[in-house]
């Protein structure tokens, strides 16, 4: 079996996801189905992505849940999911051949293909369901936190960030190191009680996720009618006559 980092990872990059803000896009997993499928663990494999059952390697998948709750109040939760690269990853220990592998220099886990058996032990062992099988090659594949383009140096420094990071339009994606507790992620963590998915397994997942915000109390809105000034068509022009003539129609 394979052995995590003796010394434990001091560097931990990870991802910081504001479920408060995330609007359920899928930018983030198309942008990563497009970066990966020629990077670090191409290809990302589609089986019969047209037709009526498709299936296929995604690194980032998207949940979306309705949530009540206890003054019966609903709303609705986009949960994205990816590799979480825990410190205690079982399925680093659990692999037989060592193609899986926790980095000790950043903490990212990852998958050596020329090792991989297909034999998926670590899909069972691992508890977010963060594994991908490629049915084609036969080999397993996850998210590798695009770990050849946030160390490309041909890239500019802004542009050093995975790519599902780079592309959500909302800004409910944060990258940087979580194992230093003065980065903007780590502060961004503290200051919004930031958790971890499923804690109570003991995995130490280094990406975290803030939780959506209590919604505004409605006393909070004022009670008293807004309405719109009209539009003094004797001084205004004949566009704005014109105007106000068809939208009262």
């Amino acid at each position: 079996m394979t052995c995590l980092p003796q010394n434990g990872s001091k560097k931990k990059l990870g991802l910081v996801i504001d479920l408060d803000i995330c609007v359920g896009c899928h930018a983030c997993a198309v942008n990563c189905k497009e970066w990966n499928t020629g990077g670090h663990s191409a290809p990302l494999t589609d089986m019969d992505p047209y037709g009526a059952d498709p299936n296929g390697v995604w690194f980032n998948r998207i949940h979306s849940f309705e949530v009540v709750d206890d003054d019966n109040d609903s709303r609705t939760v986009h949960f994205p999911k990816s590799c979480l690269h825990c410190d205690d990853a079982p399925c680093v220990t659990v692999c037989p051949t060592g193609a899986s592998y926790k980095r000790e220099e950043d903490g990212i886990v990852l998958v050596d293909a020329d090792k991989c058996i297909g034999c998926k032990l670590c899909s069972w062992a691992c508890a977010y369901g963060a594994r991908e099988y490629d049915e084609d090659v036969g080999i397993m594949k996850k998210c590798t936190l695009c770990v050849d383009r946030i160390y490309n140096e041909n890239l500019p420094e802004a542009s050093r960030v995975p790519a599902c990071v780079s592309t959500c339009p909302v800004g409910a994606r944060s990258f940087g190191d979580l194992g230093d507790p003065n980065s903007d992620v780590s502060k961004l963590v503290a200051e919004r009680e930031g958790f971890d998915l499923m804690a109570e397994l003991d995995y130490k997942p280094t990406n975290k996720y803030l939780p959506p915000r209590p919604k505004q109390n409605e006393n909070s809105f004022s009670d008293k009618p807004v309405s719109l000034s009209p539009v003094e068509t004797e001084k205004s022009g004949l566009l704005a006559r014109w105007a106000d003539k068809v939208l009262s129609l």
